[in-house]
């Protein structure tokens, strides 16, 4: 596909061309082909902060310098790329390795034949406490290459993995040199993870401090581990480069079409009704680039009791007045039911969004580059605080209110008399605003996601629900969560290793801890702040991951057929 375009139907249209129509009036294609400033008041966003928009281009040279690393690894027979990050910095290099995958495997696969003079490789992302692909990384140990990816500094879990694969390594007989050279650390200028890989002797791929994290696909955060894994960035950073004429025009602009779409539905219209939900589709189903889309729009939107929440299908498409849903790249316009569809590649895709994020955020009136309140941040440093008390026993003091088949109740209201867990379940989804959604958070390893939950708590609530794995989903789209709207209703849903996770139940090397103890602790750090904020939340511990699971989503089925209408 070398194309794009954005086509918008319905009630959605008209929102759209006025908003489109107001963008041009107050000349934000101009000033932002300008990179000006001003959009955002005198001192809200430094000119650098638009360094996005030049990313096509500017990062060229970057691969130049990409292409003699990827030949002295292949050489070194290293071509299995670990990535080591949370969010944006990993979401971006898993979309471009999903969209090279059928290149790669006319090529032969990572055991095959170089296409067009590239090395073949793999890819493999570690962003959280999921031990079965930890467990995959370290079956290619010998032939690993480790990319730890911030724009700060070094995570909970970059620091647990770091010292695994460090370990790992030394018992293979590596000296401490060659541990090193096994390690690659992308980071800002001057950042803390910058001064601890100088002291490591790690090598060190440095980005601009001035580039907000969440605008980082086509820099060093979403190429490099991608092009050391075979994919073909020249490629990418064309077809982002084939957009950028048409974002400083005022008509025929896909990007101020799109912003306008998604800002426009995302006001509050006559009756008092927002769009401010998008459900995304993927032709292949659920993907990277769907979650990559959800924490753009997240992180840049999702600020000041305002923000655009993306979600992915969860069984049928739903009939929700305040949910916009968007295809990416239908095989079809004509059987393609979306209110809006975006037609573009990968590279294409990356640049459409960021502009339309910028976009909305202005419609919204929030600046999308700030950092915000740091609620990643808040999350994590409680995790940290429970962690460092991890040798002396429990995480948490904290009783379940109630035990059903080993299926662990955590709720901060009484219990009523004669209960189960199925009123317990029934209560939160009673407790979804009318305008609201409902978010699950998996803090497991596995398979079992919240996508086996999804579509039964949608029907069972008669609201949208949105999925993902901790800390990897809490991380990326936290802050619509803490500080959008605030309607959001919240399932964690924690566990015990399974059996045979001898990984999870390892302790990390320096650390009194375990994975298992780390991802829990990640998971409660995650419950505290949702209860600062007043958010109905329970948390679900399964003591028994995988029967628990099964009891689990039958408990949910349950209360689905007891709420049918």
């Amino acid at each position: 596909m070398s194309g794009f375009d954005v086509l918008t139907r319905g009630d959605v249209l008209d929102s759209a061309l006025q908003a489109r129509d107001y963008l041009v009036s107050c000349g934000v294609p101009g000033a932002l082909a300008a990179k000006d400033p001003r959009l955002w008041g005198r001192r809200a966003v430094d000119h650098s902060r638009l360094g996005w928009l030049d990313l096509p281009f500017a990062s060229r040279g970057l691969l130049s310098q990409v292409n003699g690393l990827v030949s002295e690894a292949r050489y070194s027979g290293l071509d299995h790329i670990v990535l080591i990050g949370v969010g944006a910095e990993s979401l971006a290099a898993q979309a471009v390795m999903e969209a090279h995958a059928p290149a790669l495997a006319a090529a032969g696969g990572p055991s095959g034949e170089p296409a067009a003079g590239r090395p073949t490789g793999e890819l493999t992302v570690l962003d959280g406490g999921d031990t079965a692909a930890l467990a995959f990384a370290m079956e290619r140990l010998d032939r690993t290459l480790v990319v730890l990816a911030s724009k700060a500094g070094v995570s909970l879990e970059g620091d647990a993995y770091r010292r695994i694969f460090a370990e790992a390594f030394r018992e293979r007989g590596l000296s401490e040199r060659e541990i090193a050279g096994r390690f690659l650390v992308i980071t800002d200028h001057g950042s803390p993870l910058h001064d601890f890989a100088r002291q490591c002797g790690y090598r060190i791929g440095l980005t601009d401090p001035y580039l907000p994290g969440h605008y980082g696909a086509l820099s060093a955060y979403g190429l490099v581990p991608a092009v050391l894994a075979g994919a073909d960035a020249d490629r990418l950073l064309d077809e982002a480069a084939s957009l950028v004429p048409s974002l400083s025009k005022d008509e025929d602009n896909p990007g101020l079409l799109l912003g306008a779409v998604i800002g426009g539905c995302a006001q509050q219209g006559p009756g008092g009704l927002a769009r401010d939900k998008v459900l995304v589709r993927e032709p292949g189903g659920p993907g990277a680039l769907s979650a990559w889309i959800s924490q753009l729009l997240a992180v840049g939107t999702g600020k000041r009791g305002r923000g655009v929440l993306a979600f992915e299908p969860s069984g049928g498409r739903g009939d929700f007045p305040d949910v916009h849903g968007v295809s990416i790249n239908p095989r079809s316009a004509a059987q393609d039911d979306s209110d809006t569809s975006v037609w573009a590649p990968l590279g294409a895709q990356f640049l459409l969004w960021e502009y339309a994020t910028a976009v909305a955020g202005w419609l919204l009136g929030v600046n999308p580059f700030e950092a915000g309140s740091s609620v990643a941040q808040e999350s994590e440093d409680d995790a940290a605080t429970l962690l460092r008390t991890a040798s002396s026993g429990s995480l948490t003091a904290e009783r379940p209110v109630y035990v059903e088949d080993g299926i662990e109740v955590h709720a901060d209201f009484p219990w009523p008399p004669g209960a189960e867990l199925q009123t317990v379940l029934g209560g939160l989804v009673a407790s979804v605003p009318a305008d609201g959604y409902l978010s699950v958070m998996t803090y497991l390893s596995g398979d079992f996601s919240g996508r086996y939950l999804a579509p039964s708590l949608s029907r069972a609530s008669g609201r949208p629900v949105a999925y993902g794995p901790g800390p990897g989903y809490p991380h990326a789209t936290g802050p619509v969560h803490k500080d959008g709207p605030g309607n959001g209703a919240f399932l964690i849903i924690t566990g015990d290793p399974a059996p045979g996770d001898e990984l999870a139940a390892h302790p990390v090397p320096g650390r009194p801890y375990s994975l298992a103890q780390l991802r829990l602790a990640r998971a409660l750090g995650e419950l505290r702040a949702l209860r600062e904020r007043r958010l109905p939340v329970i948390r679900l511990h399964l003591r028994d991951p995988i029967e628990g699971a099964g009891r689990l989503t039958e408990a949910v089925r349950a209360v689905a057929g007891a709420r049918r209408p």
